[in-house]
Order: C-alpha cells, then sequence, then structure tokens
C-alpha cells in the first residue's frame, strides 16, 4: 500500500514536495489561504480543504487516516495558566486541531515547524505544552529545541543559500507495549555534520539566477530612481571611509547618519542599546569628521531619506561596494552583506536586493531558494502574492533531513511499527533535489 500523508497549514505544498520525494502520497491537505491552494491545487494536482477547524474538532473527523503528518503551523498562544494539562490546555488553538488529528488517527511520524520563538523564554509554556501533548499522544519526542537552517545544509544535501532558521519537533509513535524500550522522552535527533562551511556559498552560482529575465520583468524588479539615490549616497559613502580608514573594513554597529546630522541625541530615559549606538556614532563620527563632513555637505538631501535609510547596517566585511553586496532594505535601516546566501525570506515585500544585477531576486530565485523544483509554476498570479506565499514556505531541504534523522534515531523502532515506511525514507538518497526533477 503507499504511504500517506496528511499536509496540514500546507501554503503552496514545501511538505508535498518532501513526501513526494520520499514517494509518498498525500491523503489531505489544507490551507486557509485561497491563492496558495490555487497554486497547491495546479502544481500537486491535489486539491486542500480550506478549514481544518471545520475537519477536525469534537465531532468531525474530515481527514482520512494517514502514516505521516507534515504542519508547519501557525503559533498562536496558549493558556498561560500554568497547570499544563497538555491537550486540554492547547484546546481553542490550531494546534490543538493538530492533536485531534494525532489522536484519532495514529500517525507514525509527525513533523511539526514554527519559527524558532515558539521555544524561546517568552513561549516556554507554549512549549512545554506542545511537548506534552505529544507524549500524551504517544509520541517519542525530545524536549530539546532543534532549529536548523538550510545555509548550513551543503547543496548537494538539499541545503540552500539561504539563513532561515526554524525550529522542527519530530517526533515518533510508540505503542505501549513498546515504551519500557523507547521512552517517550527521546534524545535529540542529530543531524549528520557536514565537512563544510556555509560562507563557502555564492548566491551567484549556486541558484541560477535568472540571465533570460525579459525587460518587463527587470522593470518590475529593478531598484527604483529612490532606492538608486539611497544606495549611491550610501555607496560613496562606504568608498570614501573605507579610503580613509586604509580599507579596514567598516565597524559591526548601525551607522546612524542622523547622529552626525543633529537629528538624534542622546537622552538619559533612552534604553541602553540605543546610548551605546549614539556613542559609537558620536566617536565614529570624531575619528573621520573631515571625510563625513564633506559626505554630508555632498549629498545634502540625505535629510530627505526616510529615516530608516539614513542608517546603514554593514555585514559585508571588506568588502568595498555596495553594489558588490546583497542589500535588504528593511524596517531598522539599510543592511548590506556578502554575496555567499541569502537574508531569510519574509511573508512581506522586503526582497532581497541582488547588488551586481541592480534587481530584487525574481520569484523563480526565491523559490530556489526554498528548494521548490524547477517545474514549479505560479501561473499569473501578481509577484507579490507569490513573494508571500514563499515567505510562509518551508525548507525542503530542512525537513527532508529532519525525516531522515528521525529515521535513523528510531530505526529500530520503525522497523517494528512500520518497516515499508523506514525503508522508503532509508533508500531515498541524500537529497530531496534528484527525487523533485519529476512533476507529480
Amino acid at each position: 500500500m503507499p504511504i500517506k500523508f496528511a499536509d496540514l497549514f500546507a501554503g503552496i505544498g514545501g511538505f508535498h514536495a518532501v513526501g513526494h520525494a520520499f514517494g509518498w502520497s498525500a491523503a489531505y491537505a489544507c490551507d486557509i489561504d485561497e491563492n496558495a491552494r490555487e497554486i497547491y491545487e495546479h502544481n500537486w494536482a491535489f486539491t486542500p480543504a480550506s478549514d481544518i477547524t471545520e475537519d477536525a474538532n469534537d465531532d468531525e473527523m474530515q481527514i482520512p487516516a494517514h502514516d505521516v503528518l507534515f504542519a508547519g503551523f501557525p503559533c498562536q498562544p496558549f493558556s498561560k495558566s500554568g497547570k499544563q494539562n497538555g491537550m486540554d490546555e492547547a484546546r481553542g488553538t490550531l494546534f490543538w486541531n493538530i492533536a485531534r488529528t494525532i489522536e484519532v488517527h495514529t500517525p507514525t511520524v509527525v513533523l511539526l515547524e514554527n519559527v524558532p520563538n515558539l521555544a524561546g523564554p517568552r513561549h516556554k509554556d507554549d512549549w512545554k505544552i506542545i511537548i506534552k501533548t505529544l507524549r500524551e499522544l504517544g509520541y517519542r519526542v525530545s524536549s530539546e529545541p532543534l532549529i536548523i537552517s538550510p545555509h548550513k545544509i551543503p547543496k548537494k544535501y538539499g541545503g540552500r543559500p539561504q539563513t532561515r532558521k526554524r525550529i522542527y519537533i519530530a517526533a515518533s509513535f510508540v505503542p505501549v507495549a513498546e515504551r519500557k524500550n523507547y521512552p517517550l522522552d527521546a534524545p535529540q535527533i542529530k543531524i549528520q555534520e557536514f565537512d563544510w562551511h556555509p560562507d563557502e556559498w555564492d548566491l551567484l552560482s549556486d541558484i541560477k539566477m535568472e540571465s533570460g529575465v525579459t525587460n518587463e520583468d527587470f522593470k518590475k524588479l529593478k531598484i527604483t530612481s529612490s532606492e538608486k539615490k539611497w544606495l549611491n549616497a550610501w555607496d560613496e559613502f562606504v568608498r570614501e571611509i573605507l579610503n580613509a580608514r586604509n580599507n579596514e573594513k567598516l565597524p559591526g554597529f548601525p551607522i546612524w547618519a542622523d547622529v552626525w546630522l543633529g537629528n538624534i541625541k542622546k537622552k538619559s530615559t533612552d534604553p541602553e542599546w540605543k546610548k551605546d549606538f549614539i556613542r559609537k556614532n558620536t566617536q565614529f563620527y570624531k575619528d573621520h569628521k573631515k571625510v563625513i563632513d564633506s559626505w554630508l555637505k555632498k549629498f545634502q538631501y540625505l535629510e530627505d531619506f526616510p529615516p530608516s535609510r539614513r542608517k546603514l547596517e554593514w555585514q559585508a566585511g571588506e568588502l568595498n561596494s555596495i553594489f558588490k553586496c546583497l542589500i535588504q532594505l528593511r524596517p531598522s535601516g539599510i543592511r548590506v552583506k556578502k554575496v555567499n546566501y541569502a537574508p531569510a525570506l519574509v511573508a512581506i515585500t522586503q526582497t532581497t536586493i541582488v547588488g551586481p544585477l541592480r534587481r530584487r531576486l525574481s520569484v523563480r530565485e526565491v523559490a530556489q531558494l526554498q528548494g521548490l523544483p524547477s517545474w514549479f509554476n505560479f501561473r499569473a498570479q501578481p509577484v507579490a502574492k507569490s513573494y508571500k506565499q514563499l515567505g510562509n514556505g518551508i525548507s525542503i531541504g530542512c525537513a527532508y533531513q529532519v525525516i531522515q534523522s528521525l529515521a535513523e534515531r528510531d530505526k529500530d523502532l520503525l522497523r517494528k511499527v512500520h518497516p515499508q515506511l523506514l525503508k522508503s525514507i532509508q533508500v531515498s538518497g541524500d537529497s530531496p533535489d534528484a527525487h523533485l526533477r519529476r512533476k507529480p
């Protein structure tokens, strides 16, 4: 019989890609977003449902049986009562609908994905409830968070040049008779170690940059006249300052022109981080007064820039031009880094600018950073929707490696409980990429 998976909060199908790479078939998928469902159906030839709360609750269970459950679920806050009542305390959250599905169908493997903050200090009670709930339902899972990013995995293992830290909760079902041999409080799975360093990434060669971008596409992707004005001003600043410093790299703290312009002055009520930035920028100005004054005089229209564009966060080491770097126009400032791996994709329009190309990453390039195959198609929907869907997606290579590592940790258990599932994972190879060349 084919191995089946359920794909909850499915988006455009990142977890479906993982299941497809292992040779499994979809039993169920759902997502609340109509546009995401359309892209999912178009690419995976499977129609998602729209609302898990209608399909998995006390009265209904419309989700069919499955062997593996995937869920990149929204992080809703749980009760802060401190009672830690597991599944009861999860009621009223979307995690409870996941737990209800697990309770009814007992899939052999569960893989959940979320932002790292789920295991942070502010959400420690939420984290405990999730782990406690899974153990109440008979699952072997670690209390220790597993946080990985695709930029720390080499390309031949499904990694991608994108820093995207996410927490993965991987669990295996343990029948009651086996719980003495396989305690539910499990050691954390171990992602294999790679003889490789993330700085070896080269974004321009490690993903297929679209040399065939049409003139019409380039018009949409290129930096705007305002952005060009901001970047040209800061590019000259970088070159002049590096020359004055004999090419000694710029400091790591945010460079804040508003301090030099007198727009921001230290106050006793300021938080310490702000006082520290102001002190450092004041000293930086004193050390380079002649160069900075000349620059401010040349670019008097700096005052017309939005406040966030009067701030530079330089993370590009010894490089001597913004246009040799990756650029993010963030609410906190202009962040610049080397062209090795891209900053994390987000579900809003902050798409990375590739300095050497003077344009943003295209939808196709961003899809590659998530591990989606070349045949994946976003149809004719607005690019903003595609960027949003990709920003909400998962790293396919990371999830693939987590499943393989879970199978390695629990191989003796899985051999007893579901040998066919174990075999499908063990014969799958190092990377999902080879399996994803074929469209379903």
